[in-house]
């Protein structure tokens, strides 16, 4: 966010608790940085000239010093997204919205690719790295802004799309809809702020199909000649297809997203027969490891749940998913943003309607499943460990130092 405000002419500063290589990039951007959160910074910033707006992130405290001090200053506070709204409204940009419960980051990867490889200029903030791009990216020569349009906190409904992608629709983010109704009622609402909306009949296709504006399919019509491995990747391209020809682009792009080269965290090899994803419901555990047989009949999977708030709302749809995989490593829960009041489900609480139940075994990130793992990957079988907390970064540890 701090690039793309900064590329769009705005006076940009901020602050973080520690020197990365993301502030570094900053400063040598010419964006002012502090190391500390005091207050002292803003302070002074807002005594130089006068700061129209604080955006801070979702995971910071009412209390953070930062943030008092704006509330006591006066200083309009707000998320990234009603920022990025604000952006996108002021530069007169377009915005293409791909929302949807599973699928939003690589659609999103692939819509950016594909506007690339058509020489069209495009603006674009994605929730991942990229190899062809930065993470956000203001382009001012552009017509449109690529926008993975997250339901968390309901901030989808920041927005005002022209044309939006809705790749699936399942109950998900219990912390912020407590009942599947409200889930859906949002995605509702979502879809009547979008001019045009392009989304798969087969699933929800009530919310959605009744609007003048929308461009209903059947995904009997995926088109199969993608050179993309996984059904739900075929599907997310083929909608990125019907939206680019909705935009009024050329309609054959068939090569341009058979040589997508994918995202971060997103089915990524991170070495021989080991693979990273950020998957952790139901639903985008059966697709993944449909891919994954694709191109192994031998696969492995760890799995890392993830919020044992949401835990307590799919443990019972943990069913069929797994029996692609010989033998399912399966990890504690990762906690994060948690309901003190719930009680921790333990991964013997989550496993006890799995199918194939004899093949899952309970496990912890250590030694032990790393020397399992590296046996995996030398008797030639695929390793696919998922989960969106801690799991990814503990595998990149591994491989630098072993």
């Amino acid at each position: 966010m701090a690039e793309i405000a900064f590329d769009a002419g705005y006076m940009v500063a901020g602050s973080d608790m520690e020197e990365t290589l993301v502030t570094t990039e900053l400063k040598k951007r010419g964006i002012a940085v502090n190391i500390g959160q005091d207050g002292s910074f803003l302070q002074a910033r807002h005594d130089e000239k006068p700061i129209d707006w604080f955006i801070y992130t979702a995971a910071l405290p009412q209390t953070h010093p930062e943030l008092v001090l704006a509330l006591k200053l006066g200083i309009k506070t707000a998320k990234r997204d009603e920022l990025l709204s604000y952006i996108i409204e002021d530069k007169k940009l377009k915005l293409i919205a791909i929302a949807g419960t599973h699928g939003k980051t690589t659609t999103t990867g692939m819509m950016i690719w594909a506007m690339q490889q058509l020489d069209v200029p495009v603006s674009y903030s994605i929730g991942t790295t990229i190899s062809f791009g930065p993470s956000g990216k203001f382009d001012p020569s552009s017509q449109y802004f690529v926008y993975e349009c997250d339901e968390f906190d309901r901030n989808f409904l920041n927005f005002q799309p022209y044309l939006s992608i809705i790749t699936s629709v399942d109950y998900d983010h219990p912390d912020t809809y407590p009942e599947p109704s409200d889930y859906l009622g949002a995605f509702r609402q979502f879809a009547t702020k979008s001019q045009h909306i392009v989304a798969w009949s087969d699933q929800h296709g009530e919310l959605f199909d009744h609007l003048p504006q929308s461009k209903m399919f059947n995904k009997n019509d995926a088109n199969i000649d993608l050179k993309l491995a996984g059904i739900h990747n075929r599907c997310n391209a083929t909608l990125v297809q019907k939206a680019l020809v909705e935009l009024g682009f050329k309609s054959d792009t068939d090569d341009i997203l058979s040589s997508f080269p994918g995202v971060n965290r997103r089915f990524e090899k991170l070495a021989d027969n080991l693979y990273s994803d950020y998957g952790h419901h139901p639903v985008e555990i059966a697709a993944t490891l449909q891919m994954a047989r694709e191109l192994s009949k031998h696969i492995v999977l760890v799995y890392q749940p993830h919020q044992n708030i949401r835990q307590h709302e799919i443990k019972d749809d943990y069913t069929d998913q797994f029996k692609l995989a010989e033998k399912v490593y399966w990890l504690p829960t990762y906690l994060s943003r948690e309901d003190k009041n719930l009680a921790i489900l333990e991964p013997r609480d989550l496993i006890k309607n799995i199918t194939n139940v004899d093949d899952v075994h309970i496990a912890e990130l250590d030694n032990k499943l790393w020397n399992t793992i590296q046996s995996a990957r030398d008797e030639g079988r695929l390793v696919l460990c998922m989960g969106a907390g801690s799991i990814d970064g503990w595998l990149r540890d591994k491989l630098k130092t072993n």
